[in-house]
Parts: structure tokens; sequence; C-alpha cells
């Protein structure tokens, strides 16, 4: 039989942590009526206010691969190789294959083998997307620093090393949107009732999932 030094003991521990529980939970009641008071009481003085468009507009930086939205700039192959060498080769590599992070250059022809290299010459379908993704995540150090001169150029010298583009060409907003990747037609569109319908696409054979598609080479 239990001694009543520890029935009360016990009674004690358990009467401290049933008020322990209170507490938290008349806290948490408390922040969400803070959290929604502090909300009506800014409305009520006035605090913050509407974003203008032009506020908008410079943190809609996002890129569709139509190229809408592509700023008034121009780059080229040439000064791609400067800004790649100065600013991704010790990441990428000096020809976009040594890493040590992601590989940019190579595994055309791939996607359907045993061992798929996705680069942006393999596996991207839309140059936009690494306009896109260059001006907004690189240099990875200094995100969306590089100038859109400077981010033309380099995605310029990206499609060079994966011979997309020649030395001559010229990348702005009119140009690449034209330009037309090796795995174009390797994406189809997933129409599984669970991922979003026909705008989402998918490169099955790129993670070895023939169900849900093929990808050409």
């Amino acid at each position: 039989m239990a001694r009543c030094s520890d029935v009360c003991a016990w009674a004690g521990r358990h009467r401290r942590a049933r008020r322990a529980v209170l507490v938290y939970v008349a806290l948490g009641v408390s922040a969400v009526a803070l959290a929604g008071s502090v909300a009506l009481r800014a409305q009520e003085f006035g605090l913050g206010r509407t974003p203008s468009a032009d506020e908008i507009r410079r943190l809609d930086i996002s890129i569709p691969p139509s190229g809408e939205g592509l700023p008034r700039a121009s780059g080229t192959v040439e000064r791609g190789k400067t800004v790649y060498e100065a600013q991704c080769a010790r990441c990428h590599g000096a020809t976009g294959k040594e890493g040590p992070e992601e590989v940019l250059v190579g595994g055309r022809g791939s996607l359907a083998t045993a061992k798929p290299l996705k680069s942006v010459g393999s596996y991207w379908p839309y140059a936009t997307t690494l306009w896109d993704y260059v001006n907004r995540a690189m240099p990875f150090d200094r995100p969306g620093t590089l100038p859109p001169e400077d981010v033309y150029a380099v995605v310029a010298y990206v499609l060079r090393l994966n011979e997309v583009i020649s030395d001559a060409e010229v990348m702005d907003a009119t140009t690449l949107p034209m330009v037309r990747m090796p795995n174009r037609d390797g994406f189809y569109p997933d129409d599984r009732p669970d991922a979003g319908g026909s705008a989402v696409v998918t490169s099955p054979a790129a993670s070895r999932r023939p169900s849900r598609g093929t990808a050409r080479q």
C-alpha cells in the first residue's frame, strides 16, 4: 500500500501540472486575442498602408516561360564568360561541369537512362526560367544583386556552354524567349487530379517514374 506521503506528493504534482496546462492555454488564448486586437487597432489608428503599384512591381520579379516582364537590357556570351568566372565558377566549376554545386552543363540524352544528369542543357525546358532563377537566387551568397545586363550575359554564357546558342547571339527580352531548349518537348501536362491541373508539368523519366509519362530524347 502506498504511503500517505507518496499519495500526497503525487496529488501535488498532478495539481501543479494541471495549473501549468491551464496557464499555457490562457496564454495561448491571450496571444490570439492580442494579435486580433493589434490588427484592429492598426486599422483604427491608420498604421500601415496599401502598397503602391510600383512597390508591387518591384517585388513581383517572377518571369514566366513566355518571358513576359523581362527587363530592357541585353548580354553577350563574351561578357557572360567574365561574369561567370567572377561569380559562378567557384561553385559550379570552370566549365559548369566540375561542381562542387549543381552541374550546369552536360547530360543531354541521359534522362531516360539509369543515370540521368539533370543540367540546364539536358533538363530545363525554358531559357527564361534560367534567367528568372539567376536573377532572384544567384550568386548564392548575394542573391538578386546582379544587374539585368549581367543576368542576360551569364545566361547567354551558360546556354553557350550547353551548345544551345552560338558565340555571336545576344540575349535580351526578345531573343531569350525564342531560344528552344533541348528538353522543351520532354515535359507533359500532369493531369492527375491531385496535381493541380494541366498547368503543372512533369518530366517523369528524369526521376525514373515512366508510369506518369515519358521524357523524349
